[in-house]
């Protein structure tokens, strides 16, 4: 166990190395939590908080070894995630999809090589970023499995795009990214890295409660052209198993876990240094006070431990990482729930004080209320663990000389 901030045993950093991407995380948080405050009330996007992630390296964190990037396990994007959105929500989470995207390539290879391996080393060098935009107005969260209204028509050396593109976050800053497309005239869809051009367009519509400062806005497709060479692929629809893992989904759980630590933190804080004059002391030493910062422990202590216990389990066991889509999708609801209540208990904890917009308990309470829009949504979670628990014992049920099922109760 490696000694985190103020000397105090972190039992989540087990190495050196971890304890270098955690410190540097915490390190950027520092500097991102005093610029919050403006991003947030602006509705601006932090280009000077992506300036020093670029000139700290950690836009190349997942980047494989070979290009020149630090290639970091599921465990340790998640430790650095978690630290960064203490500092900004909105700056980790839209870097996260970044990250996560070249996490995720390196293990499907879905990419053409000379494509990925080009782009690999523009980050490291240069420190590109990139995203995934596929959610639409007609369509919704991808998640839910809608075909793109977005079209993609052939023409003379590739392929000329149309449509809009909704919640693409980092949006002002990127110069390339990669667009879902349906291909006219046939029930294939696609997926095409697109440059931006003139005929590419951001229209700035992201005005939100929470996470102001993701940049989230629309992107416009006016026939952006891609060549064939940057096509990345075209499908009927039949996906490679690798495609199917979702372990790059704990990045988002990692992200609200953050924001709740945060908001831990700041109520701790208050709470042993606040004294009214009612008191002989400060409110921790009130038995309901403790009460609630007990509460707000073990909400984050349970949903830290299924979070980093999934993304070590993933890192160790590549061949079961497909079976681990339930607890993934369990990670990251019961996280993002449970970074809820620690930000309402924090704010109990503290009263009517933290309704102040001086206070940043009250934008950190909007922001982790974004994390219930992310996905798997706990719709799909809930459904999909009955499904599974009742697919297990259907089985076990009919196997030769399985349990037998329950009667009715008489």
């Amino acid at each position: 166990m490696i000694q985190g901030q103020n000397g105090w045993p972190d039992r989540w950093v087990r190495s050196e190395r971890e304890a270098a991407i955690a410190s540097r995380s915490e390190r950027l948080a520092a500097v991102f939590a005093e610029r919050a405050p403006k991003h947030d009330e602006e509705g601006s996007f932090p280009f000077d908080n992506f300036a020093d992630l670029r000139a700290d390296g950690y836009l190349a964190l997942t980047v494989p070894r070979e290009f020149g990037g630090e290639e970091a396990s599921l465990y340790e994007l998640v430790l650095g995630q978690e630290r960064l959105a203490r500092g900004d929500g909105s700056t980790a989470l839209a870097v996260g999809w970044h990250l996560v995207q070249l996490f995720h390539l390196r293990y499907t290879g879905s990419w053409p090589e000379a494509l990925f391996a080009s782009f690999c080393r523009e980050v490291v060098e240069h420190g590109a970023l990139t995203n995934l935009l596929a959610t639409e107005p007609s369509t919704g969260s991808p998640s839910r499995g809608g075909r793109p209204a977005t079209t993609a028509r052939r023409t003379d050396g590739g392929w000329l795009l149309h449509g809009r593109k909704t919640f693409s976050t980092l949006s002002p800053i990127l110069q390339q990214f990669t667009v879902t497309a349906a291909v006219e005239g046939t029930e294939d869809t696609g997926e095409f890295f697109v440059r931006r051009t003139a005929a590419v367009r951001v229209e700035e519509t992201w005005n939100t409660l929470g996470m102001r400062a993701t940049g989230s806005h629309d992107v416009v497709l006016e026939g952006a052209f891609v060549p064939d060479d940057e096509v990345i692929r075209l499908t009927s629809g039949v996906r490679h198993p690798a495609e199917e893992d979702t372990g790059w989904l704990l990045h988002i759980p990692a992200c609200y876990l953050g924001i709740a630590w945060a908001a831990r933190d700041w109520a701790l804080d208050y709470a042993l240094t606040y004294a009214p004059n009612s008191l002989n002391g400060p409110i921790s030493e009130l038995p309901h006070i403790r009460r609630q910062i007990g509460e707000m422990e073990a909400e984050w202590m349970t949903a830290r431990t299924l979070l980093y216990t999934a993304a070590d389990r993933w890192d160790a066991d590549p061949d079961g990482r497909l079976s681990m889509k339930g607890e993934i999708a369990l990670a990251k609801y019961t996280a993002v729930n449970a970074a809820q209540r620690i930000v309402d208990l924090a704010m109990r904890i503290v009263g009517g004080a933290s309704l102040s917009r001086r206070c940043p308990l009250e934008r950190l309470y909007r922001d982790v209320r974004a994390g219930l829009h992310n996905p798997p949504m706990d719709d799909i979670v809930i459904a999909g663990l009955a499904a599974r628990a009742l697919a297990e014992r259907e089985q076990r049920v009919r196997q030769p000389g399985g349990a037998q099922a329950a009667g009715p109760l008489s």
